[in-house]
């Protein structure tokens, strides 16, 4: 399938005006030369409406549009737990974690590790993460993004792959995290238009068949397949094993989400880069609005696909099949929707991976160099991670139907010790280096133990028990260190009594707004 003229004429004026917006963004006054500050953390000056546009961003990219999109098709709304659960979790970590990330001004989370454990923990933690940046995060995006650009456009993969990569590079690489965050807005704009546009398009096609409008679209869609909008699911379902039951409401989730959105560097980087504390806290609820939002941009077109689309091959086809049933001018700018996705979070993921290695490795064994060969440094890995995530994307990635429960399925190996190593390096003083270490290890040969050992467990069931394992030994072993005064509890143990988890009564306001319309949808839904 080939895009018309009219939408191509759409999608090439996108594509320049976001190059030159993320060129003059990136500037700088005469005389000022871009320092780690600016190109890492864009001068600590987003205000709060960058910081939630640059949060959905880094987040809503070909994974969660073609891969959550496939998996509404094979599973339903259930699938819409990831991003409704996301949005408390954000309030909860605007309110707890965030001040205590500000206070401590770290660039990084390894940084933040290093302070409260060691130096060990920092290293071990700081090669996990740009592992799985580069061979999952990257590859997934470049990879179901050059998909995506196959089905729509008839573009072969290779140059698919290459040109992500290339626009990619093309607008962020200079600026650093300021021309990702501020030319997010545009994106983020986009994403929302064009995927509120889609879903409204193919609703209005199944209304159509019955004599009707995108009111009646819905209905039809939820007479011919109620079971594709139960929020929990049941052990006959034959889903139940990536969405087991209540286990998404009161287990491994909360894990998952904890780890992703609280301790992520390319997600929480963006608040870290805030104006002030308290914008940061206006920023993440105004992601936690649009997480509410985003199951009606990627589910809800999968779910119609099962009415319009039903013969699909492999559910993560349903998105772009679905686009090509669109008319010309509204094709091309949901196809400039979708590609503003996917060439923002390879921007995010990029720099954040220049900022791990950069800050956390490269400067520790490279120390006392110029601002000025840091943002060089910066700016060289960013690149060459590009390149590494192009080459290894299809032979990692390849042969999987959906690909999103592939990523939360290999990272959840990781998450659980993650979580660990936060929660008690945070809230709890007694938490030693040696017991985050083993977490976080332990995390993994454990998970694996239980996958090959104990495969019909349930993923998510398996991320809770894995955490809960984790932390009662991290504590056991603190509390034998301290004991046997083997250890002391760490590096700067956090005072939790310096630390103000106050919060202004916008954002008292909008937590509650979040929850309560959690509550309702999950009522609804049930």
């Amino acid at each position: 399938m080939q895009l018309a003229a009219t939408d191509l004429a759409i999608f090439i004026a996108y594509v320049a005006m976001l190059i030159t917006i993320g060129y003059l963004v990136s500037r700088e006054k005469a005389g000022h030369e871009k320092n780690t500050s600016d190109y890492f953390l864009a001068g600590k000056g987003l205000p709060w409406w960058a910081v939630g546009a640059s949060l959905i961003a880094a987040n809503i990219s070909a994974e969660q549009i073609i891969g959550m999109s496939g998996s509404g098709y094979a599973i339903g709304l259930a699938i819409a737990s990831y991003e409704w659960m996301a949005a408390i979790t954000l309030i909860l970590v605007g309110k707890y974690f965030l001040p205590v990330f500000v206070r401590k001004g770290i660039y990084t989370m390894p940084q933040f590790l290093e302070q409260r454990y060691d130096s060990r923990v920092k290293i071990v933690l700081a090669i996990f993460w740009l592992g799985v940046y580069v061979f999952v995060n990257l590859t997934s995006v470049l990879w179901l993004g050059a998909l995506a650009i196959n089905a729509i456009a008839g573009v072969e993969l290779l140059f698919g792959l290459l040109f992500l990569g290339i626009f990619s590079a093309a607008y962020s690489l200079y600026g650093g995290l300021k021309a990702v965050a501020l030319t997010d807005i545009i994106q983020v704009v986009l994403l929302v238009i064009g995927g509120l546009m889609l879903s409204y398009l193919a609703l209005d096609l199944i209304g159509k068949q019955n004599g009707g409008g995108v009111l009646a679209g819905f209905s039809e869609l939820t007479r011919v397949a109620p079971e594709k909008f139960d929020m929990i699911l049941s052990k006959d379902n034959p889903h139940y094993m990536s969405l087991p039951g209540l286990s998404v409401l009161l287990g491994g989730m909360w894990v998952v989400n904890f780890a992703y959105w609280g301790f992520n560097q390319y997600i929480i980087q963006r608040a870290l880069g805030a104006k002030s504390i308290e914008e940061g806290q206006k920023g993440i609820a105004f992601a936690a609005y649009l997480k509410l939002l985003m199951p009606v941009i990627v589910v809800l077109p999968g779910i119609a696909a099962v009415v319009l689309l039903p013969q699909l091959e492999r559910p993560d086809q349903a998105y772009p099949q679905l686009m090509n049933l669109m008319p010309v001018g509204f094709k091309g700018l949901i196809f400039a929707a979708l590609v503003a996705a996917i060439v923002s979070s390879l921007a995010s993921m990029t720099n954040s991976i220049s900022t791990i290695f950069t800050m956390d490795i490269y400067s520790r064994y490279q120390p006392g160099r110029s601002e000025k060969h840091y943002v060089r440094v910066g700016r060289v890995v960013a690149l060459v991670s590009l390149v590494l995530g192009m080459v290894c994307a299809q032979p990692l990635l390849g042969q999987f139907d959906q690909a999103f429960q592939y990523i939360q399925e290999f990272t959840g190996f990781f998450t659980p010790g993650i979580t660990v190593l936060f929660l008690l390096g945070v809230f709890w003083p007694l938490a030693t280096a040696n017991s985050a270490l083993v977490a976080a290890i332990g995390s993994a040969v454990l998970s694996l133990v239980l996958k090959l050992w104990w495969p019909e467990l349930p993923f998510m069931d398996r991320v809770g028990i894995v955490f809960l394992v984790c932390l009662s030994v991290a504590v056991i072993i603190s509390l034998w260190e301290q004991r046997n005064r083997e250890a002391l509890p760490g590096g700067e143990v956090v005072s939790l009594g310096e630390i103000n988890f106050a919060t202004g009564s916008s954002f008292n306001l909008a937590a509650v707004g979040v929850t309560l319309i959690l509550i309702a949808l999950y009522a609804t839904w049930w």
